[in-house]
């Protein structure tokens, strides 16, 4: 495995003020059209194709290729599969689009959201509640099948900082973008 390469936000900034850089935003669509960098455009990571997206590019193939995320875990991921697929010149953004809007640089705000861990708390408490309910209603053990298999999938998603329900649930109608992208203020 290489290592990747990390760019700060104020670095990232003060390199997009001298040329246009190609900065990818591997978030959920939802995610993007809510905050962005102003020069990112969104590529969610679940459907990342590493060779499209550089044979897409509007800049040079030679030229470094930016990722960010919400906060740098995502991104990490998302150089590692360009890497693995052969382009070594890519650079993680640390501290994503939370260091980017913390830091005071441009933006565009889009419609607020619900944020997809939120999400995730509420339908694995939703679950373990009903699942736990269910067994001391019923008295039938296999009820408490239910909070388990959450709370497995939650040790699991901990441990390989990947979680099936947050993928499962960023698919769902409510977290489509339908209006074409964000639009609205800049920062």
């Amino acid at each position: 495995m290489n290592t990747t390469q990390t760019v700060t936000v104020h670095e990232l900034a003060q390199r997009n003020g001298q040329d246009n850089v190609d900065i990818i935003d591997v978030r959920t669509p939802l995610e993007f059209r809510e905050v962005r960098a102003v020069a990112a455009r969104n590529v969610p990571l679940d459907v990342l194709d590493p060779h499209a997206v550089m044979e897409n590019r509007e800049g040079s193939a030679d030229e470094t290729l930016y990722v960010i995320c919400k906060g740098g875990t995502r991104g990490a991921k998302a150089c590692q599969k360009f890497i693995d697929a052969g382009f070594t010149n890519v650079a993680n953004v640390e501290g994503g689009t939370e260091a980017w809007v913390h830091a005071g640089l441009p933006v565009v705000r889009g419609k607020k959201a619900m944020s997809l861990e939120r999400q995730v708390r509420i339908a694995a408490g939703f679950f373990v509640f009903v699942g736990a309910v269910a067994a001391m209603v019923t008295s039938n053990v296999y009820f408490a099948g239910i909070p388990a298999f959450v709370g497995a999938g939650l040790m699991f998603a901990g441990i390989t900082d990947t979680c099936a329900m947050g993928m499962l649930i960023a698919k769902m109608p409510w977290n489509q973008v339908t209006d074409g992208g964000a639009c609205c203020t800049e920062n």
